[in-house]
Protein backbone atom coordinates (compact mmCIF):
# COMPACT_ATOMS: atom_id res chain seq x y z
CA UNK A 1 0.00 0.00 0.00
CA UNK A 2 1.66 3.54 -1.27
CA UNK A 3 -1.12 4.95 1.04
CA UNK A 4 0.06 6.04 4.54
CA UNK A 5 -2.42 5.66 7.56
CA UNK A 6 -1.70 6.76 10.80
CA UNK A 7 -3.31 5.58 14.31
CA UNK A 8 -3.75 8.53 16.95
CA UNK A 9 -4.69 6.82 19.55
CA UNK A 10 -6.80 8.11 22.84
CA UNK A 11 -6.23 4.90 25.06
CA UNK A 12 -8.10 6.60 27.90
CA UNK A 13 -11.04 6.64 26.09
CA UNK A 14 -10.69 3.53 23.73
CA UNK A 15 -10.47 4.84 20.46
CA UNK A 16 -8.76 5.49 17.68
CA UNK A 17 -8.61 8.62 14.96
CA UNK A 18 -6.98 8.14 12.03
CA UNK A 19 -5.20 10.62 9.62
CA UNK A 20 -4.57 8.77 6.00
CA UNK A 21 -2.56 10.85 3.32
CA UNK A 22 -0.62 10.13 -0.17
CA UNK A 23 2.32 12.06 1.07
CA UNK A 24 0.58 15.46 -0.09
CA UNK A 25 -2.70 15.53 1.10
CA UNK A 26 -5.05 13.75 3.99
CA UNK A 27 -7.68 12.50 5.13
CA UNK A 28 -8.60 12.70 9.25
CA UNK A 29 -11.29 10.38 10.33
CA UNK A 30 -13.40 10.60 13.83
CA UNK A 31 -11.38 12.95 15.66
CA UNK A 32 -10.95 13.99 19.44
CA UNK A 33 -11.68 17.21 20.61
CA UNK A 34 -7.71 18.10 21.05
CA UNK A 35 -6.80 18.34 17.60
CA UNK A 36 -3.49 20.01 18.12
CA UNK A 37 -2.41 16.27 18.09
CA UNK A 38 -3.77 15.94 14.33
CA UNK A 39 -2.34 19.34 13.32
CA UNK A 40 1.06 18.51 14.65
CA UNK A 41 1.02 15.09 12.77
CA UNK A 42 0.40 16.21 9.74
CA UNK A 43 2.68 18.93 9.74
CA UNK A 44 5.17 16.23 10.70
CA UNK A 45 4.22 14.63 7.75
CA UNK A 46 4.00 17.48 5.29
CA UNK A 47 0.88 17.01 4.54
CA UNK A 48 -2.25 19.12 3.75
CA UNK A 49 -5.87 18.23 5.44
CA UNK A 50 -8.57 18.03 2.73
CA UNK A 51 -11.17 16.21 3.98
CA UNK A 52 -12.29 15.59 7.51
CA UNK A 53 -15.09 12.29 7.85
CA UNK A 54 -17.17 11.80 10.85
CA UNK A 55 -18.18 7.94 10.78
CA UNK A 56 -21.31 8.86 12.98
CA UNK A 57 -22.43 11.04 16.11
CA UNK A 58 -20.10 10.28 18.56
CA UNK A 59 -21.77 8.58 21.50
CA UNK A 60 -18.50 8.81 23.89
CA UNK A 61 -16.36 11.91 23.17
CA UNK A 62 -17.12 15.47 21.50
CA UNK A 63 -15.93 15.72 18.10
CA UNK A 64 -13.61 17.83 17.23
CA UNK A 65 -14.25 17.74 13.55
CA UNK A 66 -16.01 20.92 13.15
CA UNK A 67 -13.10 22.77 14.87
CA UNK A 68 -10.28 20.95 12.62
CA UNK A 69 -12.77 21.41 9.59
CA UNK A 70 -12.57 25.46 10.62
CA UNK A 71 -8.94 25.80 11.07
CA UNK A 72 -7.78 23.68 7.80
CA UNK A 73 -10.62 24.92 5.54
CA UNK A 74 -10.94 21.32 4.97
CA UNK A 75 -14.67 19.30 3.75
CA UNK A 76 -16.28 17.53 6.48
CA UNK A 77 -18.20 14.73 5.79
CA UNK A 78 -20.72 13.87 8.48
CA UNK A 79 -23.65 11.67 7.63
CA UNK A 80 -26.50 13.33 5.08
CA UNK A 81 -29.57 12.00 7.41
CA UNK A 82 -27.81 13.04 10.59
CA UNK A 83 -29.50 16.45 11.96
CA UNK A 84 -26.33 19.33 12.77
CA UNK A 85 -26.64 22.40 13.40
CA UNK A 86 -23.82 23.79 11.20
CA UNK A 87 -22.44 23.46 7.57
CA UNK A 88 -21.01 20.29 6.51
CA UNK A 89 -20.34 17.89 3.24
CA UNK A 90 -23.20 15.68 3.40
CA UNK A 91 -22.37 12.04 2.42
CA UNK A 92 -24.44 9.04 1.87
CA UNK A 93 -24.85 4.97 1.18
CA UNK A 94 -22.77 5.00 -2.55
CA UNK A 95 -21.23 8.79 -2.65
CA UNK A 96 -17.92 8.57 -3.56
CA UNK A 97 -15.25 11.16 -2.81
CA UNK A 98 -12.37 12.14 -4.16
CA UNK A 99 -9.27 13.21 -2.75
CA UNK A 100 -6.34 12.77 -4.90
CA UNK A 101 -4.98 11.49 -7.86
CA UNK A 102 -4.43 8.20 -5.99
CA UNK A 103 -7.08 8.60 -3.19
CA UNK A 104 -10.73 8.55 -2.75
CA UNK A 105 -13.26 7.22 -0.40
CA UNK A 106 -16.06 5.51 -0.91
CA UNK A 107 -19.58 6.11 1.73
CA UNK A 108 -21.05 2.77 2.66
CA UNK A 109 -24.32 3.28 4.79
CA UNK A 110 -23.84 0.82 7.84
CA UNK A 111 -26.47 1.54 10.19
CA UNK A 112 -26.08 -0.57 13.52
CA UNK A 113 -24.16 1.40 15.95
CA UNK A 114 -26.63 4.28 15.29
CA UNK A 115 -29.27 4.66 12.08
CA UNK A 116 -27.10 6.74 10.37
CA UNK A 117 -23.91 5.12 10.77
CA UNK A 118 -21.49 5.59 7.49
CA UNK A 119 -17.96 3.24 6.86
CA UNK A 120 -15.95 5.00 4.29
CA UNK A 121 -13.69 2.33 1.92
CA UNK A 122 -9.88 4.47 1.46
CA UNK A 123 -8.97 3.52 -2.13
CA UNK A 124 -5.90 3.66 -3.76
CA UNK A 125 -5.10 4.13 -7.28
CA UNK A 126 -2.56 2.04 -8.98
CA UNK A 127 -3.45 1.80 -12.50
CA UNK A 128 -6.99 0.40 -10.96
CA UNK A 129 -8.78 1.79 -8.01
CA UNK A 130 -8.39 -1.08 -5.31
CA UNK A 131 -9.10 -0.68 -1.51
CA UNK A 132 -6.88 -0.59 0.76
CA UNK A 133 -9.04 -0.62 3.73
CA UNK A 134 -12.12 0.68 5.76
CA UNK A 135 -13.29 3.27 8.17
CA UNK A 136 -15.18 1.08 9.91
CA UNK A 137 -15.92 3.35 12.93
CA UNK A 138 -18.47 1.53 15.56
CA UNK A 139 -19.80 -0.76 12.92
CA UNK A 140 -17.36 -3.75 12.54
CA UNK A 141 -14.48 -3.71 15.36
CA UNK A 142 -12.04 -6.34 16.07
CA UNK A 143 -13.55 -9.32 16.93
CA UNK A 144 -16.56 -7.76 17.95
CA UNK A 145 -19.07 -5.07 17.23
CA UNK A 146 -20.14 -1.80 18.43
CA UNK A 147 -22.68 -1.54 20.98
CA UNK A 148 -26.99 -0.74 19.80
CA UNK A 149 -28.28 0.21 22.71
CA UNK A 150 -26.62 3.64 23.22
CA UNK A 151 -29.83 5.63 21.38
CA UNK A 152 -31.77 3.80 23.84
CA UNK A 153 -33.27 0.14 24.64
CA UNK A 154 -35.90 0.63 22.86
CA UNK A 155 -33.91 0.89 19.73
CA UNK A 156 -31.45 -1.86 20.89
CA UNK A 157 -33.11 -4.93 19.09
CA UNK A 158 -33.79 -3.16 15.90
CA UNK A 159 -30.08 -1.94 15.73
CA UNK A 160 -28.05 -5.20 16.45
CA UNK A 161 -30.25 -6.38 13.52
CA UNK A 162 -28.78 -3.40 11.40
CA UNK A 163 -25.34 -4.39 12.45
CA UNK A 164 -25.26 -7.74 12.05
CA UNK A 165 -26.34 -6.70 7.94
CA UNK A 166 -23.81 -3.95 7.83
CA UNK A 167 -21.00 -6.53 8.72
CA UNK A 168 -21.63 -9.20 6.85
CA UNK A 169 -21.93 -5.79 3.81
CA UNK A 170 -18.51 -5.33 4.76
CA UNK A 171 -17.91 -8.59 4.26
CA UNK A 172 -19.10 -9.23 0.91
CA UNK A 173 -17.96 -5.99 -0.50
CA UNK A 174 -14.39 -5.72 0.58
CA UNK A 175 -11.64 -8.26 -0.51
CA UNK A 176 -10.32 -10.66 2.68
CA UNK A 177 -7.11 -8.67 2.58
CA UNK A 178 -8.51 -4.88 2.89
CA UNK A 179 -7.89 -3.46 6.24
CA UNK A 180 -10.21 -2.78 8.98
CA UNK A 181 -9.90 0.76 10.80
CA UNK A 182 -12.34 1.09 13.81
CA UNK A 183 -12.99 4.10 15.47
CA UNK A 184 -14.45 1.58 19.02
CA UNK A 185 -13.06 -1.18 20.31
CA UNK A 186 -10.24 -0.62 22.85
CA UNK A 187 -11.63 0.29 25.69
CA UNK A 188 -14.52 2.20 24.80
CA UNK A 189 -17.99 1.44 26.56
CA UNK A 190 -19.51 1.72 22.70
CA UNK A 191 -18.17 -1.30 22.10
CA UNK A 192 -20.22 -4.38 22.64
CA UNK A 193 -16.41 -6.32 23.79
CA UNK A 194 -12.81 -5.25 23.95
CA UNK A 195 -10.80 -5.83 21.16
CA UNK A 196 -9.34 -9.11 20.19
CA UNK A 197 -5.86 -7.91 18.13
CA UNK A 198 -4.64 -4.46 17.76
CA UNK A 199 -4.88 -4.65 13.97
CA UNK A 200 -6.94 -6.77 11.51
CA UNK A 201 -8.25 -7.10 7.90
CA UNK A 202 -11.59 -8.52 6.37
CA UNK A 203 -10.62 -12.06 5.75
CA UNK A 204 -9.68 -12.04 9.67
CA UNK A 205 -12.70 -10.90 10.62
CA UNK A 206 -14.74 -13.61 8.43
CA UNK A 207 -12.86 -16.12 10.93
CA UNK A 208 -12.37 -14.92 14.53
CA UNK A 209 -15.65 -12.13 14.66
CA UNK A 210 -18.78 -13.39 15.59
CA UNK A 211 -20.98 -11.05 13.62
CA UNK A 212 -19.73 -12.45 10.79
CA UNK A 213 -19.94 -16.81 11.70
CA UNK A 214 -23.69 -16.20 13.85
CA UNK A 215 -27.03 -16.08 12.15
CA UNK A 216 -28.52 -12.79 13.04
CA UNK A 217 -31.15 -13.60 15.03
CA UNK A 218 -28.43 -15.65 17.21
CA UNK A 219 -25.98 -12.90 17.08
CA UNK A 220 -28.52 -9.97 18.17
CA UNK A 221 -29.32 -12.46 21.46
CA UNK A 222 -25.71 -12.96 22.20
CA UNK A 223 -24.84 -9.60 21.45
CA UNK A 224 -27.79 -7.73 23.27
CA UNK A 225 -27.38 -10.47 26.46
CA UNK A 226 -23.68 -9.60 27.02
CA UNK A 227 -23.65 -5.71 27.01
CA UNK A 228 -23.46 -3.88 30.48
CA UNK A 229 -23.88 -0.07 31.71
CA UNK A 230 -21.84 2.96 29.54
CA UNK A 231 -21.21 5.79 31.27
CA UNK A 232 -24.03 8.29 31.91
CA UNK A 233 -22.12 11.32 30.46
CA UNK A 234 -23.00 9.66 26.95
CA UNK A 235 -26.11 11.55 27.32
CA UNK A 236 -24.45 14.53 26.66
CA UNK A 237 -22.07 13.34 23.89
CA UNK A 238 -24.49 13.41 20.80
CA UNK A 239 -25.99 16.76 21.96
CA UNK A 240 -22.57 18.20 21.75
CA UNK A 241 -21.60 16.98 18.28
CA UNK A 242 -24.81 17.40 16.76
CA UNK A 243 -24.87 21.19 18.13
CA UNK A 244 -21.35 21.71 16.87
CA UNK A 245 -18.63 21.60 19.72
CA UNK A 246 -16.79 24.98 20.66
CA UNK A 247 -13.27 24.78 20.35
CA UNK A 248 -11.24 23.71 23.35
CA UNK A 249 -9.15 26.42 26.12
CA UNK A 250 -6.71 24.15 27.70
CA UNK A 251 -4.90 27.27 29.42
CA UNK A 252 -3.63 26.93 32.99
CA UNK A 253 -6.17 26.15 35.81
CA UNK A 254 -6.55 28.81 38.33
CA UNK A 255 -4.53 27.95 41.39
CA UNK A 256 -6.44 27.24 44.62
CA UNK A 257 -4.86 27.87 48.33
CA UNK A 258 -5.62 25.68 51.23
CA UNK A 259 -8.35 27.71 52.43
CA UNK A 260 -10.49 27.49 49.19
CA UNK A 261 -9.50 23.55 48.60
CA UNK A 262 -11.21 23.50 51.98
CA UNK A 263 -13.92 25.69 51.11
CA UNK A 264 -14.28 23.42 47.78
CA UNK A 265 -14.45 20.17 50.04
CA UNK A 266 -16.81 21.98 52.34
CA UNK A 267 -19.08 23.06 49.92
CA UNK A 268 -19.39 19.16 48.19
CA UNK A 269 -17.22 20.32 45.28
CA UNK A 270 -15.00 17.39 43.57
CA UNK A 271 -11.72 17.35 44.71
CA UNK A 272 -9.71 15.35 42.34
CA UNK A 273 -6.52 13.94 43.90
CA UNK A 274 -4.92 12.55 40.23
CA UNK A 275 -1.66 10.80 42.17
CA UNK A 276 -1.36 7.18 41.98
CA UNK A 277 -3.03 5.19 44.11
CA UNK A 278 -0.37 3.74 46.73
CA UNK A 279 0.81 7.44 46.77
CA UNK A 280 -2.88 8.41 47.68
CA UNK A 281 -3.23 5.64 50.23
CA UNK A 282 0.12 6.90 51.99
CA UNK A 283 -1.22 10.48 52.59
CA UNK A 284 -3.99 12.66 50.98
CA UNK A 285 -6.38 15.21 52.00
CA UNK A 286 -9.83 14.66 53.35
CA UNK A 287 -12.61 14.84 51.78
CA UNK A 288 -10.71 13.71 48.09
CA UNK A 289 -11.63 11.39 45.51
CA UNK A 290 -8.69 9.30 44.11
CA UNK A 291 -8.55 8.66 40.35
CA UNK A 292 -5.26 8.74 39.12
CA UNK A 293 -4.08 9.77 35.77
CA UNK A 294 -2.65 6.13 35.21
CA UNK A 295 -5.88 4.66 34.84
CA UNK A 296 -9.28 5.96 32.80
CA UNK A 297 -9.96 8.84 34.86
CA UNK A 298 -12.07 10.78 32.65
CA UNK A 299 -14.45 8.06 32.39
CA UNK A 300 -15.10 7.48 35.68
CA UNK A 301 -14.89 11.33 36.99
CA UNK A 302 -17.56 11.74 34.27
CA UNK A 303 -19.26 8.69 35.50
CA UNK A 304 -19.80 9.69 38.82
CA UNK A 305 -20.16 13.18 39.29
CA UNK A 306 -23.31 15.14 38.73
CA UNK A 307 -22.88 16.83 35.57
CA UNK A 308 -21.73 20.60 35.96
CA UNK A 309 -20.55 19.97 38.99
CA UNK A 310 -16.82 22.17 40.21
CA UNK A 311 -13.88 19.96 39.94
CA UNK A 312 -10.71 20.92 41.29
CA UNK A 313 -7.61 19.05 40.33
CA UNK A 314 -4.78 18.01 42.89
CA UNK A 315 -1.82 16.46 41.43
CA UNK A 316 2.02 16.66 41.93
CA UNK A 317 3.24 18.88 38.56
CA UNK A 318 1.45 21.27 36.32
CA UNK A 319 1.75 19.02 33.57
CA UNK A 320 -0.15 16.03 35.27
CA UNK A 321 -3.38 18.94 35.55
CA UNK A 322 -2.84 20.07 31.92
CA UNK A 323 -3.09 16.30 31.04
CA UNK A 324 -6.23 16.15 32.86
CA UNK A 325 -7.74 18.92 31.20
CA UNK A 326 -7.33 17.25 27.93
CA UNK A 327 -9.07 14.49 28.91
CA UNK A 328 -11.79 16.09 30.50
CA UNK A 329 -12.30 18.14 27.15
CA UNK A 330 -12.65 15.03 25.26
CA UNK A 331 -15.97 14.55 27.30
CA UNK A 332 -17.17 17.62 27.15
CA UNK A 333 -16.02 19.29 30.55
CA UNK A 334 -14.16 22.44 29.49
CA UNK A 335 -12.95 24.14 32.09
CA UNK A 336 -11.98 23.26 35.93
CA UNK A 337 -12.37 24.91 38.75
CA UNK A 338 -9.24 25.05 40.11
CA UNK A 339 -6.39 23.43 40.81
CA UNK A 340 -3.31 22.98 43.85
CA UNK A 341 0.07 20.89 42.91
CA UNK A 342 2.58 19.70 45.21
CA UNK A 343 2.47 17.33 47.95
CA UNK A 344 -0.56 16.64 50.28
CA UNK A 345 0.86 18.91 53.15
CA UNK A 346 0.97 21.73 50.56
CA UNK A 347 -2.48 21.74 50.51
CA UNK A 348 -4.16 22.21 53.90
CA UNK A 349 -2.28 24.42 56.94
CA UNK A 350 -4.17 21.92 59.49
CA UNK A 351 -1.93 18.55 59.56
CA UNK A 352 -5.03 16.89 61.00
CA UNK A 353 -6.67 16.77 57.54
CA UNK A 354 -4.86 14.54 55.91
CA UNK A 355 -5.71 10.92 55.78
CA UNK A 356 -4.10 7.28 55.47
CA UNK A 357 -5.65 4.84 53.63
CA UNK A 358 -5.13 0.76 55.16
CA UNK A 359 -4.14 -0.84 52.44
CA UNK A 360 -4.28 -5.24 51.77
CA UNK A 361 -4.26 -7.48 48.55
CA UNK A 362 -5.87 -11.03 48.65
CA UNK A 363 -3.30 -12.73 50.39
CA UNK A 364 -4.92 -10.91 53.74
CA UNK A 365 -8.37 -10.97 52.91
CA UNK A 366 -7.98 -14.74 52.15
CA UNK A 367 -6.11 -15.27 55.67
CA UNK A 368 -9.09 -13.00 57.30
CA UNK A 369 -12.15 -15.39 55.28
CA UNK A 370 -10.09 -18.24 58.02
CA UNK A 371 -9.90 -16.43 60.85
CA UNK A 372 -6.93 -15.11 61.09
CA UNK A 373 -6.80 -10.94 59.91
CA UNK A 374 -3.06 -10.01 59.24
CA UNK A 375 -1.86 -7.28 62.21
CA UNK A 376 -2.49 -3.76 61.40
CA UNK A 377 -5.58 -4.45 59.49
CA UNK A 378 -9.40 -4.46 60.93
CA UNK A 379 -11.45 -7.61 60.31
CA UNK A 380 -13.42 -7.37 57.25
CA UNK A 381 -17.08 -7.33 58.20
CA UNK A 382 -18.35 -6.58 54.28
CA UNK A 383 -16.28 -7.13 51.67
CA UNK A 384 -17.39 -5.01 48.37
CA UNK A 385 -17.04 -5.72 45.06
CA UNK A 386 -17.15 -2.43 42.68
CA UNK A 387 -16.54 -4.19 39.50
CA UNK A 388 -19.17 -3.81 36.47
CA UNK A 389 -21.81 -6.22 36.34
CA UNK A 390 -20.78 -8.60 33.64
CA UNK A 391 -17.38 -9.15 35.90
CA UNK A 392 -19.63 -9.69 38.87
CA UNK A 393 -21.53 -12.50 36.99
CA UNK A 394 -18.38 -13.95 35.74
CA UNK A 395 -17.13 -14.80 39.03
CA UNK A 396 -17.04 -13.54 42.27
CA UNK A 397 -15.85 -13.45 45.95
CA UNK A 398 -18.36 -15.53 48.18
CA UNK A 399 -20.25 -13.34 50.21
CA UNK A 400 -19.15 -10.27 48.99
CA UNK A 401 -21.66 -7.36 48.07
CA UNK A 402 -21.85 -5.95 44.84
CA UNK A 403 -22.38 -2.01 44.18
CA UNK A 404 -20.33 -1.54 40.91
CA UNK A 405 -18.58 1.87 41.16
CA UNK A 406 -20.46 4.25 39.04
CA UNK A 407 -23.44 3.43 41.49
CA UNK A 408 -21.41 4.19 44.63
CA UNK A 409 -22.34 7.77 45.38
CA UNK A 410 -26.21 7.25 45.33
CA UNK A 411 -26.14 3.92 46.99
CA UNK A 412 -24.02 4.14 50.09
CA UNK A 413 -26.72 3.56 52.26
CA UNK A 414 -27.13 0.13 50.93
CA UNK A 415 -23.40 -0.79 52.03
CA UNK A 416 -24.35 -2.43 55.14
CA UNK A 417 -22.64 -1.93 58.32
CA UNK A 418 -18.97 -2.07 59.67
CA UNK A 419 -15.28 -2.13 58.10
CA UNK A 420 -15.63 -2.30 54.49
CA UNK A 421 -13.08 -3.98 52.57
CA UNK A 422 -13.10 -2.86 49.01
CA UNK A 423 -11.84 -4.46 45.77
CA UNK A 424 -11.94 -4.37 41.98
CA UNK A 425 -10.23 -6.16 39.06
CA UNK A 426 -6.78 -4.14 39.52
CA UNK A 427 -7.22 -1.65 42.37
CA UNK A 428 -8.05 1.67 40.54
CA UNK A 429 -11.48 1.69 40.74
CA UNK A 430 -11.40 0.27 44.15
CA UNK A 431 -9.15 3.36 45.52
CA UNK A 432 -11.92 5.76 44.18
CA UNK A 433 -15.02 3.79 45.99
CA UNK A 434 -12.64 3.57 48.73
CA UNK A 435 -12.35 7.00 48.81
CA UNK A 436 -16.12 8.01 48.42
CA UNK A 437 -16.48 5.60 51.57
CA UNK A 438 -13.78 7.29 53.67
CA UNK A 439 -15.84 10.88 52.78
CA UNK A 440 -19.12 9.30 53.98
CA UNK A 441 -17.46 8.08 57.52
CA UNK A 442 -16.99 4.83 56.77
CA UNK A 443 -13.65 2.18 58.25
CA UNK A 444 -12.28 1.61 54.67
CA UNK A 445 -9.31 -1.15 53.24
CA UNK A 446 -8.55 -0.98 49.83
CA UNK A 447 -7.43 -3.76 48.43
CA UNK A 448 -4.87 -3.14 46.07
CA UNK A 449 -4.72 -6.45 44.12
CA UNK A 450 -4.90 -8.00 40.79
CA UNK A 451 -8.48 -9.64 41.04
CA UNK A 452 -6.96 -12.62 38.83
CA UNK A 453 -4.94 -13.22 41.99
CA UNK A 454 -7.93 -13.85 44.12
CA UNK A 455 -8.57 -17.78 43.89
CA UNK A 456 -4.71 -18.73 43.86
CA UNK A 457 -4.15 -16.76 46.99
CA UNK A 458 -6.91 -18.72 49.01
CA UNK A 459 -10.00 -16.32 48.40
CA UNK A 460 -13.52 -18.21 49.02
CA UNK A 461 -14.77 -18.02 45.79
CA UNK A 462 -18.92 -17.94 45.16
CA UNK A 463 -19.98 -21.26 43.76
CA UNK A 464 -20.30 -21.12 39.42
CA UNK A 465 -24.35 -20.10 38.63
Amino acid sequence: MTLDVSVIATSSLGDRSYLASDGRVAIVVDPQRDIDRILYLAGAKGVRITHVVETHIHNDYVSGGLELARITGAQYLVAAADTVEFDRTPVSDGDTVPVSDTMRLRVLGTPGHTFHHLSYVLDERDGDWTPAGVFTGGSLLFGTTGRTDLLGQQYAHELAHHQHASARKLADLLPDGAQVWPTHGFGSFCSASQADAPESTIGREKQANPVLRLAADQFVTETLAGLDAYPAYYAHMGVANAAGPAPVDLTPVARADADELRRRIAAGEWVVDLRHRKAYAASHLAGTVSLGLDGPMSTWLGWLIDWGVPITFLAQTPEQVADAQRELVRIGIDRPAAQATGEPEQWTGDPSQLREMAVADFDALAAAQAGKTPAGLPEPQVVLDVRMTGEWKAGHIDGAVHVPLPDVPKRLADIPAGTVWVHCGSGYRATAAASLLANAGRDVVLIDDSYGRAEAAGVRMAPSA
